[in-house]
C-alpha cells in the first residue's frame, strides 16, 4: 500500500513521485490508504445492505450516501478523500459516474453488471494451482465465494494472481472468442480483468506450465 498524494498537473496518484516526476503534496497516509479502501471495497463488493445503501441490480450506489457512511466511520473521510482513494486506485477496483458510485469486480452481493462493456479479446487466462487445474478441467471455472470467475487478459496477469495462492502455477488458456460466439457474455471490468458467470471445460484450450 502507498500514500496518495497529488499532482497540480495530472491529479491523484500514489507513491513519493507522479509519473512526472513531480513530488506531490500528501493527501492520505498509506495507513489509512488502507482502511478506507478495504472499507469502501466491501461496502461496494458485499454489504450495502448493512449500512442502509440500496445497490442496483449493475452495482451502483449513491455516492453522497456512501460518504456519509464512510465519515460515521472515520471523521477524517470527506468526500474529497474518497475521491482522492477512487482515483489513484491502481487497480481498477472502482467506477464513479456523476453521483453514482461501485466496484467493478469482486462482487459476493448478486448484480448483473449489464451496463458494462463486453470484453473482446480471443484469448483469456486463467491462474489456479496444480491440483486444482485437474479439477477445473473436468467441470470448467466456476466463481468461488463471488458471483463472476475473474480471469485475466495476459498471461503475466494470472500469473502474477495465482502465484498469490501457489509457488506452482498453472495457467489456463480459454478460447474467449468461442465462448463469446456460442453466446457466454464476457464482461471487461477493466484492462486486465475479464468478468464471466462460467466458464465450461470446453473451452479451456490447454494448460501452460510456468
Amino acid at each position: 500500500m502507498e500514500d496518495i498524494r497529488i499532482c497540480p498537473d495530472h491529479g491523484f496518484y500514489r507513491g513519493e513521485t507522479c509519473d512526472c516526476g513531480y513530488k506531490g503534496e500528501l493527501i492520505l497516509r498509506k495507513e489509512k490508504v488502507e482502511k478506507l479502501g478495504r472499507f469502501i471495497s466491501g461496502i461496494l463488493r458485499h454489504f450495502p445492505d448493512k449500512f442502509g445503501l440500496e445497490m442496483d441490480k449493475n452495482g451502483w450506489v449513491d455516492f453522497e450516501k456512501l460518504v456519509r457512511v464512510v465519515g460515521r466511520k472515520y471523521r477524517w473521510a470527506n468526500k474529497w478523500i474518497v475521491k482522492a482513494l477512487i482515483y489513484s486506485d491502481k487497480k481498477g477496483r472502482y467506477e464513479l459516474n456523476g453521483n453514482r458510485i461501485r466496484a467493478k469486480y469482486g462482487h459476493s452481493v448478486d448484480v448483473e453488471l449489464m451496463d458494462m462493456p463486453e470484453a473482446f479479446e480471443d484469448v483469456l487466462y486463467y491462474g489456479t494451482s496444480e491440483e486444482e487445474s485437474i479439477r477445473l478441467l473436468e467441470i470448467g471455472i466456476k466463481p468461488i465465494n463471488q458471483k463472476f470467475v475473474h480471469l485475466s487478459t495476459t498471461l503475466e496477469k494470472s500469473e502474477e494472481v495465482a502465484r498469490l495462492r501457489t509457488d506452482e502455477p498453472i495457467i489456463l488458456e480459454i478460447d474467449a472468442k468461442r465462448a463469446r460466439e456460442d453466446g457466454i457474455r464476457l464482461i471487461k471490468a477493466n484492462e486486465h480483468i475479464v468478468l464471466a458467470r462460467e466458464i465450461p471445460p470446453k473451452y479451456i484450450i490447454r494448460e501452460i506450465r510456468l
